[in-house]
């Protein structure tokens, strides 16, 4: 346990000096890039890994953070802090008012509800003139201040920023698993006639899971709009963005505190990479990579890469 602690501090105060010791812009970019996607990977841990309801749906979350961020900054002039609090709250009402039917469904129809929910939530926006349409919002450029969530010199701040993000969502993810909270998630997803059985209201737990997920990726996607300053359909509420986190929980370990984490640092790579280095001409690649992959923890290693780094710190 001692040299568990050891090492998570040790990660941490690497990720703190990071910057200084790299100080090109795409280094930091792929940090930033990696510890967003994350923290996403955190809160689709929590619904997919602990409750064991496998969502496609989160990039709905995602988009409504970002959206309601933009649409108040841009057109109202409201502090995208206060945005991003305004899309946790419309991105929990969203997980309540599509979970509470959803949750009927059980295993793969549940899962097929999400992304028809995703598509539904994508083509809206897309044909939402108020919202931009398909061409999207531009955010408007203000003064660079932390108040003002911009920096256009620099992308310390950003940096630092989404450390916290990630550090606070692995506390809340930490709470969760050592709460009643976690124990009732595992019954549900283990034995769900077995936590019924034993008085577990089984859909209001799995609608508690969904809003704790649903508010983690919305922070996300504020922070997102206002790292890019544009946002549209295409790149906020795309179902590859759902896939993509099901496949970094999946690689780190499925309800694990750390494994969205290892996940993100062995996913973002990949794609950030054969994004820059070999563009229109690695199309595809990435994803043959991301499939042999899955095909060899599935073969070798199904728990995912935790169960590595766990054995190592024991």
């Amino acid at each position: 346990m001692k040299k568990g602690l050891v090492i998570l501090l040790v990660f941490f105060a690497a990720l703190v000096i990071y910057p200084f010791i790299f100080k090109n812009p795409f280094p930091r970019h792929l940090l930033i890039m990696i510890m967003l996607y994350g923290t996403m990977g955190i809160g689709w841990n929590i619904i997919g890994g602990y409750a064991g309801q496998v969502s496609f749906g989160n990039a709905a979350f995602f988009g409504v953070g970002a959206y309601t961020t933009a649409i108040l900054l841009s057109k109202y002039g409201i502090n995208p802090w206060i945005g991003m609090l305004l899309g946790c709250f419309f991105s929990s009402l969203v997980a309540v008012i599509v979970g509470y039917p959803c949750f009927r469904l059980r295993g793969h129809y549940f899962a097929i509800a999400t992304i028809a929910v995703g598509e539904i939530v994508q083509i809206l926006f897309t044909n939402w003139e108020y919202a931009g349409a398909a061409v999207g919002i531009y955010i408007p450029i203000l003064e660079e201040s932390f108040f003002n969530f911009q920096f256009h010199t620099t992308k310390l701040p950003y940096y630092y920023i989404v450390l916290a993000m990630l550090a606070f969502a692995l506390l809340v993810c930490y709470a969760v698993e050592k709460s009643r909270l976690g124990y009732y998630f595992r019954a549900i997803k283990d034995d769900p006639e077995g936590a019924r059985s034993l008085g577990i209201n089984i859909q209001n737990y799995k609608l508690v899971a969904f809003i704790l997920s649903a508010i983690l990726t919305s922070v996300c996607g504020t922070f997102y709009a206002m790292y890019v300053l544009y946002i549209h359909p295409a790149n906020t509420i795309d179902l590859w963005l759902s896939i993509h986190l099901c496949i970094i929980a999946l690689i780190g370990g499925l309800g694990k505190i750390f494994g969205p984490v290892i996940g993100a640092f062995i996913f973002i790579p990949l794609t950030e990479f054969t994004r820059v280095y070999l563009g229109s001409e690695g199309q595809g690649i990435d994803l043959i990579i991301y499939a042999l992959i899955i095909i060899l923890l599935a073969t070798l290693r199904p728990q995912g890469l935790w169960g590595i780094f766990a054995k190592s710190s024991s």
